[in-house]
């Protein structure tokens, strides 16, 4: 008997209709004689909601209590989805985050998993029961309630499954697996068969909403085969490997695009005595994610380091570094809102030199101005003017032929 993990996003448990079909899916798979846990998000748009009330409330409300309020999310919809199971015949069972043993770290709001206890989900399966868990949502050692960040219910699945050593973990969506592109945005984005592991966390990181980053590390780094697939099709969707087989001739496999970027620039007086480690160290302390960095220092020319971050993480990071400013000694800050991330991803570029060329020079055609760039073996990640994203990712979709059927 095989043990599935299958979780399901708040679109697929939207409302009561979409619970009964997602409950008669999961007892489809019990019928095959499979062990199942189910891991859910919460209902529709239940966490938007729940923001949109605490904002009314306060325009900074604490870290803590918002991991209280967004995990009640999860618990409507294990509670609903085990009671549907429980009227069609199947024996089931619900737990939160924390009764079904999932220890993070002391971090609220974006908080990584450290160890799951499976004692309880593995008594409820030895039992016969369906186990449920609520996404996103754990303890940490002082027992208090955190959540994972947006997206963080797929961690939360790929990482149960690798605990429990399933043999597989669906992640069933109202997409039908991984596109080349957005195709909301993207003339001809077509979904793809096979994807990297490495190429999916690039894609994840870059902007592409499909997958939680954290959720593809636990696959790649417990060999866990992870599909993404539609809830309202049998269709297979797009299975996550180590090595695919299918499309190999795709030097391009993927453009990704992330708006709402903002560039920050701290200046140094002449002569320089500014520690990159400082800067970045503070602000990690601090939990902000730092993307791009362009360090500048010439001759005769204010020194500077410029870096990207999300806006949301804005009001912070200057926050944080005016309150360390003479520890960091550094003399100015500029930023420049208005700014967005666009990328190109496929583990090929690694053996064919020319494709950042090849994207620079489709961008110089479009008159599109380039701010930032950022390499890797398999990415390359340019900042460009917001109001220019949509069409930077057209042209790079169109420029590697990412259209085109390919066998």
């Amino acid at each position: 008997m095989s043990r599935i993990v299958m979780k399901f996003g708040g679109t697929s448990v939207g409302n009561t209709e979409r619970i009964r079909n997602v409950a008669k899916r999961i007892i489809g798979e019990t019928a095959k004689g499979h062990e199942i846990v189910v891991v859910v998000s919460a209902m529709g748009k239940t966490t938007d909601e729940l923001m949109s009330l605490a904002g009314d409330l306060s325009s900074e409300p604490s870290k803590r209590e918002m991991d209280m309020l967004l995990s009640t999310g999860e618990q409507v919809t294990i509670a609903l989805l085990t009671m549907a199971l429980q009227h069609m015949g199947q024996d089931a069972v619900s737990f939160t985050g924390w009764q079904a043993g999932i220890g993070t770290e002391s971090v609220h709001r974006n908080a990584r998993i450290e160890h799951i206890d499976t004692v309880r989900m593995e008594q409820a399966l030895s039992d016969g029961k369906v186990v449920v868990v609520a996404g996103f949502q754990g303890l940490d050692a002082y027992g208090e309630i955190t959540t994972l960040g947006r997206g963080g219910s797929d961690t939360t699945a790929v990482a149960i499954a690798a605990a429990l050593r399933a043999e597989q973990c669906d992640i069933y969506t109202d997409v039908d697996g991984i596109y080349t592109s957005d195709p909301r945005y993207v003339d001809g984005a077509r979904k793809l068969q096979e994807l990297s592991y490495d190429e999916m966390l690039e894609l994840a990181n870059l902007g592409a909403g499909v997958l939680h980053p954290r959720a593809v590390e636990f696959a790649k780094n417990y060999c866990m085969p992870l599909s993404v697939r539609s809830s309202l099709s049998e269709d297979t969707g797009t299975i996550l490997l180590e090595e695919p087989t299918m499309e190999k001739n795709l030097v391009v496999r993927g453009v990704a695009f992330e708006p709402e970027i903002v560039r920050i620039t701290v200046g140094y007086e002449v002569p320089f005595n500014g520690s990159l480690a400082k800067i970045f160290t503070t602000l990690a302390k601090h939990h902000v994610n730092v993307d791009i960095i362009v360090q500048s220092i010439m001759e005769g020319v204010q020194p500077s380091v410029s870096f990207s971050i999300k806006k949301e993480d804005f009001a912070e990071t200057i926050q944080v570094l005016e309150s360390k400013k003479a520890e960091l000694g550094y003399q100015s800050t500029n930023f420049e809102v208005g700014l967005a991330k666009v990328s190109i991803v496929g583990s090929g570029m690694v053996s064919n030199p020319g494709v950042a060329a090849q994207m620079f020079d489709r961008l110089r055609k479009e008159g599109i101005p380039v701010k930032m760039v950022s390499t890797s073996e398999i990415k390359v990640s340019v900042v460009v003017p917001e109001s220019a994203m949509l069409q930077a990712t057209n042209a790079l979709h169109d420029e590697f032929g990412l259209a085109a059927v390919r066998v």
